[in-house]
């Protein structure tokens, strides 16, 4: 409602909800007045010529002898009793009508078979090092494009991979399939030289810690908020996540510390203390492998100094693969690798990518200037 009315189109959506209104409005007169003549009527016009029948087959058998009432009523009531069953049956039609097109708008989508397949038939592997390898990865999303054009990198264990380039390069869609979000279209994946298909949902889940860029906060409490439906971790444990990602600096400062109350959408937090939350949220978990998709970028001047200090303690011996806006969060990476139109076109270490002078070095001479980017290259 804020965004339609920030940009005044409250008269188009008026517009145009009163129009599927409408039409959701002549669909149900449609279908009560098909209903009211094709279920009552119908059903009761099929009783009123049994009954005829019944009572003319009577009528004409008491001209050869009397015929007794009780026999009479009999068969009236067998009548009723027949076609009250069927006149039920025939009301909760359109429930039943309703129910098997939301049964096939749900089943569709449980059958949909665009999720990443699952390897059967063996023994799930453990993440255990957390190597991540891409070797000649072509995806695309419709089958026509390829938005990753053979992307083949390496990050081993306690290296921090970062990918920085324009939107629409690609970053994303790294991220996407290592998670498993989509299949492989061509190429591989692989975690400790295993096939990222062999490993489980819950493995998975468990050793690949994301952190987004947009948090979403749930309604319950801060300690609710980082175990997130895990009963195995500890309250101490949930402390202690707060803890190394120093986000226990203002929890502590709040009425009820990890006890207070957390609105929808975390919208009594800043942006920055609700990113240190998604930070405690991954770091209960303790992954192997920290996937980062621009973590720092809605965040206050206030708390970015803390949460470049939980960032550093948090890719401390884990792999750390992070998609970067702005390239000053990833001068200290192992490997940063920029995407143009879906292929790796420069890869290295922030100083040997400014003495190249590619796209790498136009990127940051926009985001710093030419002053700073000399003293970059003097060092």
């Amino acid at each position: 409602m804020a965004m339609i009315q920030a940009m005044r189109q409250e008269r188009r959506l008026r517009s145009e909800f009163g129009k599927i209104n409408d039409e959701h409005k002549n669909a149900m007169m449609k279908s009560v007045r098909l209903n009211s003549l094709m279920l009552r009527s119908a059903v009761y016009s099929v009783y009123l010529i049994g009954l005829i029948m019944i009572l003319s087959f009577f009528g004409i058998q008491s001209f050869g002898g009397v015929v007794q009432i009780g026999v009479l009523y009999a068969f009236v009531n067998y009548l009723n009793r027949f076609f009250d069953p069927i006149n039920q049956i025939m009301q909760q039609l359109t429930l039943f009508q309703q129910a098997m097109v939301s049964a096939e708008r749900v089943f569709g989508l449980l059958d949909d078979d665009r999720l990443a397949p699952v390897q059967q038939g063996m023994e799930a592997p453990a993440v255990k090092n957390g190597r991540v390898e891409f070797r000649n990865v072509t995806f695309s999303y419709d089958g026509k494009t390829d938005v990753l054009k053979n992307i083949s990198f390496v990050a081993e264990p306690g290296e921090t991979v970062a990918l920085v380039g324009h939107t629409g390069s690609g970053k994303s869609s790294i991220i996407n399939l290592l998670m498993r979000f989509y299949p492989v279209g061509r190429g591989g994946i692989y975690i400790d030289e295993e096939p990222l298909k062999a490993f489980s949902d819950e493995e998975l889940r468990r050793k690949l810690g994301l952190v987004l860029q947009d948090s979403f906060l749930f309604v319950g409490d801060v300690t609710d908020n980082i175990r997130l439906s895990h009963h195995q971790v500890t309250d101490k444990e949930v402390e202690k996540a707060a803890e190394f990602v120093q986000a226990d600096r203002f929890i502590e400062k709040l009425p009820r510390k990890y006890h207070e109350p957390v609105g929808e959408r975390g919208a009594t937090f800043s942006s920055g203390q609700r990113q240190l939350l998604s930070f405690a949220r991954t770091m209960a978990l303790n992954p192997k492998i920290l996937v980062l998709d621009e973590a720092t970028a809605n965040v206050d001047t206030e708390t970015e100094e803390a949460i470049q200090a939980a960032l550093k303690k948090m890719r401390e011996g884990r792999t750390t693969i992070a998609i970067a806006h702005r390239l000053s969060t990833i001068q200290d990476a192992d490997q940063i690798l920029v995407l143009h139109h879906g292929e790796i076109v420069e890869r290295g270490t922030h100083q040997s990518l400014l003495r190249e002078k590619g796209l790498y070095f136009n990127m940051y001479q926009l985001q710093h200037g030419k002053g700073r980017l000399n003293e970059s290259l003097a060092r």
